[in-house]
């Protein structure tokens, strides 16, 4: 069976945020495609799509290479989630469907739980979640990619400092989400204005650095996503 290469796609942009290819580095094409388990067909098509995120960059004379960002960048970035975020929140209390709801409160409920219990391990990956369903929620594919990219890409240039009071945070998803439920707009894009403006203090750049040995990267192999594998 052919992986798409949009799963290819996903896998190779997990390992640049999680700094496994790094910043600067080469992306051969064979390495990928042995690192992978696929040919080097989606493997191209995926650095295309990489390349068009800003996760990649074609240089003269070496190929495909992990983007090196700026300062600048980066802080254009949260810049663009200060932005871009309240938007996505706004237009999800006029669109989402009772699916979206139902997550987003399933996700709320879950990260209270775990924020009383001091599980603060727990609590990034899920957050995650939520700003993700939350961006699917606003019913416009192109925001909504806008803006899982974006975080994604702040992931991959920004450390986050641990929240001092996750059941604070979390609280203020619920209250996102009963603006978003009750249909008010201009409450959910305030409550997320604030909520990012707050929570954007608590990024700190990442230095350029390899995360795991070049050799490792070329002998190790990584199962790409399958109908049959998590997503």
């Amino acid at each position: 069976m052919r992986i798409p290469a949009h799963s290819v796609c996903t896998a190779i942009r997990d390992d640049i945020v999680a700094g496994v290819h790094a910043r600067g580095g080469r992306l051969t094409e064979e390495v990928l495609a042995r690192r992978y388990g696929v040919s080097r067909v989606p493997v191209r098509e995926a650095l295309r799509t990489l390349e068009a995120e800003g996760f990649v960059v074609t240089r003269r004379h070496a190929g495909a290479c992990v983007a090196e960002p700026t300062e600048q960048e980066a802080a254009d970035l949260l810049e663009m989630r200060l932005l871009l975020e309240p938007l996505g929140a706004a237009r999800a209390a006029q669109r989402r469907t009772d699916a979206h709801l139902k997550v987003l409160r399933g996700l709320v409920r879950l990260g209270q739980e775990r924020a009383g219990r001091g599980a603060g391990g727990d609590l990034r990956p899920l957050g995650g979640w939520f700003h993700d369903t939350l961006a699917q929620a606003c019913g416009s594919p192109s925001l909504a990619s806008t803006l899982v990219r974006t975080r994604h890409k702040i992931t991959w240039m920004f450390a986050v400092r641990p929240a001092l009071n996750p059941a604070q945070s979390w609280a203020e998803h619920g209250a996102i989400v009963d603006a978003v439920a009750r249909g008010d707009g201009e409450r959910a894009r305030a409550l997320t204005a604030a909520h990012t403006q707050r929570t954007a203090a608590a990024h700190q750049l990442r230095p350029a650095r390899l995360t795991e040995p070049a050799a490792r990267v070329r002998d190790a192999q990584r199962a790409v996503n399958t109908p049959d594998s998590r997503n």
